[in-house]
Parts: structure tokens; sequence; C-alpha cells
């Protein structure tokens, strides 16, 4: 098994403001708690922030890994002899494939905060998956990294000989 030439990896992680959206969540708490005293607003303010912290980065903690003959987007691993031609979407072709455009049948590693995306097609005749649709920030290298992939462990082709 040899290894991919580009080797990728990107975690989808939640933007910054999902960070203090999490901040506020807690004073919210605390201000629910406000009747209660000091030790249930902390409480409220502590508990608040760190369980929907917890939910925000569970929220971005999938990968998308390009390693040796596979690619590896969230818990899904295919191995890149079975995939097809990319497209990268910009964020109008990629909200499209999202929406009007999308099959049932897709995988989808989706976050709605990531505006660009790569579809991939998936070409093995048993897998019922027509394509991937990733979010990505970095497209073209995903893209890049999967065809080196592909390039590096395809079987090489018997030499001529006159």
């Amino acid at each position: 098994m040899q290894h991919s030439a580009t080797p990728y990896e990107e975690r989808l992680t939640a933007p910054r403001s999902w960070w203090l959206i999490s901040l506020l969540v807690g004073v919210s708490f605390a201000l629910i708690l406000f009747p209660f005293g000091t030790l249930p607003i902390l409480g409220g303010l502590v508990g608040g922030t760190a369980a929907s912290a917890v939910v925000a980065s569970a929220y971005g903690s999938p990968r998308i890994r390009v390693v040796g003959d596979s690619l590896i987007a969230g818990e899904a691993k295919i191995p890149v002899s079975a995939l097809g031609e990319s497209e990268v979407l910009d964020p109008e072709e990629a909200r499209a494939w999202r929406t009007h455009k999308a099959d049932v049948r897709a995988f989808l590693l989706l976050r709605a905060y990531i505006p660009r995306a790569l579809r991939v097609i998936v070409t093995d005749p048993d897998d019922p998956t027509p394509y991937l649709y990733l979010s990505t920030r970095e497209p073209e290298r995903l893209a890049a990294a999967i065809e080196a992939a592909r390039a590096a462990n395809a079987p090489s082709a018997p030499e001529n000989r006159a």
C-alpha cells in the first residue's frame, strides 16, 4: 500500500461566534436562576456555558482526511478507487446541491457554516450512493489530494515491449 502524495486533513470546526453564543447561553441560564441566589446564578452560568460549548465542539468535530488509499469523511471510509471526478462547489452551487439538486441517497458531511463544498462522484457499482457532498474550507486542495491518492494507488500499467 502506497501513501498519498498530497496528504489532506481538515477539521470542520465551528466558527468563533458559536463560542460567544455558548457564553450567552450560560448568561441566559444565570439570568433564569437569578431569583434563587448567587450559587445558582454561578451554576447556571458555568453549566449553561459548558453544555452549549460541548454541543458546539461536538458539531464541529468531524474531520475529512485523505490517508493512503482512502478518503475518511466523518465516520465514512471510502477507498479512492471507488471515487470518480470531483466538482468544487462555490457557495451558490453548494447551496443548490444541499437543497433542490440533492439526491436522498447521497452521503452528506454538511456543515451550514462552511459555505463551500466538494461533490465527489461514487463509481463503485455495488454502492447505491451516487456522490459525496463534503463541506470543506479548501475544496480545491481536497480534490487535489483525492486525485493524488488515486494516482499513487492506481495499479501500474504493464509495459509494452516490442
